[in-house]
């Protein structure tokens, strides 16, 4: 029964993988002949001033936007999972951020900051006339924003799923003993989404190295350089610089720090077989 599923992951993940990997090790220009030249590609990437920067710059969106949407994410989860009433319909309301692409939450976004044209000077708010995307901190503080944004109602969804599967014995023992909401939700709710955070935080992480039609279309990975993630330069040195051996260096190494980064959040919930029930 796994085969088909095996065969597609083979076909569409492997295989790829593998064409990068040998990539790496080639000088090639997209079109004309590929040429095995060894190191040269990778001695050419780690040694270019510009990686440590797009490094920085991806851990930097990383963290932040894991800051901004995990405490949102959980506590709209624990919010819409004690609403049973209008569980459904903020369910839907969540979801039609997940149902528009990067490119046109971008765009959107690009025009409504606008400080000419944009909510600021439409409805006169002097706070919303700033030049968003024309200054290294406000840049990525919009880029962060506007990530939380498009991926808060996913996680919430996750955070809601969880919330609804713990016993409600639980909760209402600790009413018995005398424990407030706050009381509740840390000493209760939290140790019983642990796995759960570790889940959503994994797919937060991995995911924001990937993260490039949003930069693309929104900053361009500027001003000057403040926002060029490693993807965006990974496109920038292949299909702009035509230099589809260093790129393929990039997308490696962006396989490798998913991978470890995944092993580490692993590592960090634990690797025994706990129950729902760990957090008592």
């Amino acid at each position: 029964m796994a085969a088909p599923a095996a065969v597609y992951f083979f076909a569409f993940g492997v295989i790829p993988l593998l064409g990068v990997l040998y990539l790496s090790f080639t000088t090639w220009d997209g079109i004309g002949a590929i040429k095995f030249t060894g190191l040269t590609s990778w001695k050419a990437e780690l040694t270019d001033p510009g990686l440590p920067h797009s490094l920085w710059v991806t851990f930097e969106i990383m963290i932040l936007s894991w800051l901004v949407q995990t405490p949102i994410s959980i506590l709209l989860g624990v919010f819409t999972a004690s609403f049973k009433r209008y569980r459904a319909l903020l369910a839907v309301l969540y979801f039609i951020p997940l149902l528009l692409s990067g490119v046109a939450i971008s765009i959107t976004f690009k025009a409504l900051l606008d400080p000419n044209f944009g909510l600021g000077a439409g409805f006169g708010i002097d706070a919303l006339k700033q030049d968003w995307l024309g200054q290294p901190r406000l840049a990525m503080a919009t880029l962060i924003f506007v990530v939380s944004w498009q991926w808060i109602p996913f996680h919430s969804l996750i955070y809601q799923g969880a919330v609804r599967q713990i016993p409600g014995s639980l909760y209402e023992a600790s009413q018995i003993d005398g424990a407030g909401r706050m009381r509740q939700f840390f000493s209760i709710t939290l140790p019983q989404i642990k796995y759960t955070i570790i889940t959503s935080s994994t797919l937060m992480v991995v995911g924001s190295l990937t993260f490039f039609d949003l930069i693309y279309v929104l900053t361009g990975g500027g001003p000057g350089d403040s926002t060029r993630a490693l993807a965006l330069e990974m496109y920038q040195k292949g299909f702009m610089a035509n230099l589809m051996g260093p790129a393929s260096c990039i997308a490696v190494i962006l396989v490798l720090l998913g991978v470890i980064l995944a092993q580490l959040l692993r590592r960090l919930g634990g690797r025994g077989d706990e129950s729902m029930m760990e957090g008592v």
